[in-house]
């Protein structure tokens, strides 16, 4: 299977002009296929996949191509700014916000994450990063040399995601707390737009955002991304589990839909009533994931709201080799049964629930596992153009790992517990 690179570009129409960048640290886009993120008036609106002929101009091409994105969320957000300016009445300003980044050894990564995070547009925020494990003082030392006293930093012996996640759930000051990865760069817009959700609706517990490749170099990234990647569409949606929506059937069990780990926030005293993450769960642990997904169905367990908007972006560097990819379908099977079976460890109540939507679930299951080919499409306002079949290897891996997913569960919870208190400053 023979799959070139393609390139990732950025275009803003506002008015009768249209900006032009490249994904984030790309070069200059020039002919060949392009991945592209349509803005208007700084938003994302929708994604597609194109090509710039050979000789033509770039940002004409694309231009052109882009025309037939949305312009409702534009039309509307106008309407609501115009209606404000007449009232008098600015919105309210976005809550001072703690974000979290837990990493380990990818000093290189994490510089590229932290230089994004501190140029946001959001009033009032901390940076905490989490040094999970670590083998070397390589990110203390970064942080320390290149960061100063803009960042926070913590060490974290007891390895695991979500173990990392609750250390700084423990040390945030703010009164939302976001999380990211080390290997995305934050939209200078990402934090503002993630948390000015909580500022409009007290009963939130949860918000998550828009996650789009930040390159597509190897065929491994451009097989990923070809197949829907971590986009979860460009309508804003709030799920509340006192209305549940109509065509979720398996809500709110269907947790992946919600958004990724990548690319969320909580109202802080929320998630530490909920117990915050599951230490069992997550990268690092031997559930090899689930934590974000544990996170969002507990909070919506206690009756808050969750809040997706595509408004909050950043860009995430993708696994680049077949390798990688492999071990994620299969991590990703794993994370999905592990996190159901820590939701129905600590919250039994659950269990009539769940059971009465095994059916459809085993059925959801299997058809998410499925090889899949190249008919089909993704999230709405996102490319529906599946250009490369999916590698049965890869369903095979995710299936495995969904029945790994319960026994790694059980096996990490006997793993040792944090050591909260240690290595901060």
């Amino acid at each position: 299977m023979e799959i070139g690179a393609v390139q990732v570009a950025d275009l803003d129409l506002v008015g009768d002009e249209a900006v032009l960048r490249p994904g984030p640290g790309g070069p200059p886009v020039t002919h060949g296929e392009v991945f592209l993120l349509v803005r208007r008036s700084g938003r994302p609106v929708a994604t597609l996949l194109t090509r710039v002929p050979e000789g033509a101009d770039p940002r004409a091409v694309l231009t052109a191509a882009a025309s037939g994105a949305p312009r409702e969320a534009a039309a509307e957000d106008a309407a609501r700014d115009a209606a404000g300016d007449a009232a008098g009445d600015a919105a309210a300003p976005p809550p001072y916000a703690s974000v979290v980044v837990a990493t380990r050894e990818r000093a290189g990564q994490l510089a590229r994450a932290l230089d994004s995070l501190l140029a946001q547009d959001h009033p009032r925020f901390e940076v905490v990063v989490v040094d999970n494990a670590p083998v070397t003082g390589g990110t203390r030392e970064l942080v320390e040399r290149k960061y100063a006293e803009r960042v926070r930093y913590v060490c974290e012996p007891v390895p695991g995601l979500a173990v990392a996640h609750n250390r700084g759930l423990a040390l945030a000051r703010g009164e939302v707390v976001a999380f990211t990865d080390d290997d995305v760069v934050a939209d200078p817009r990402w934090l503002g737009e993630l948390t000015a959700p909580f500022a409009a609706d007290p009963r939130l517990g949860c918000a998550t955002g828009l996650i789009l490749p930040a390159r597509l170099r190897t065929p491994a990234q451009v097989l990923l991304e070809s197949h829907g990647g971590f986009a979860k569409g460009f309508t804003p949606t709030t799920y509340d589990p006192g209305d549940p929506p109509r065509d979720e059937p398996l809500f709110p069990f269907t947790a992946g839909r919600f958004g990724s780990g990548a690319n969320m926030a909580f109202r802080t005293d929320v998630l530490r009533a909920v117990g915050g993450f599951d230490p069992a769960t997550g990268a690092g642990t031997a559930a090899r994931g689930g934590d974000d997904l544990y996170g969002f169905v507990r909070v919506l367990a206690q009756g808050h709201r969750l809040r997706y908007t595509p408004y909050a972006l950043v860009w995430h560097h993708h696994r680049e080799t077949w390798s990688d990819l492999e071990t994620q379908a299969y991590g990703y099977g794993a994370g999905l049964t592990a996190y159901l079976t820590a939701i129905l460890v600590n919250r039994p109540a659950l269990l009539p629930a769940f059971l009465a939507r095994l059916p459809r679930g085993l059925a959801r299951a299997r058809a998410l596992t499925e090889a899949r080919d190249t008919d089909g499409g993704g999230a709405p306002g996102t490319h529906d153009t599946r250009t490369h079949p999916w590698p049965r290897r890869l369903s095979r891996l995710q299936r495995r790992g969904m029945l790994y997913g319960p026994l790694g569960y059980l096996r990490a919870r006997r793993a040792p517990v944090s050591t909260a208190g240690r290595g901060t400053r």
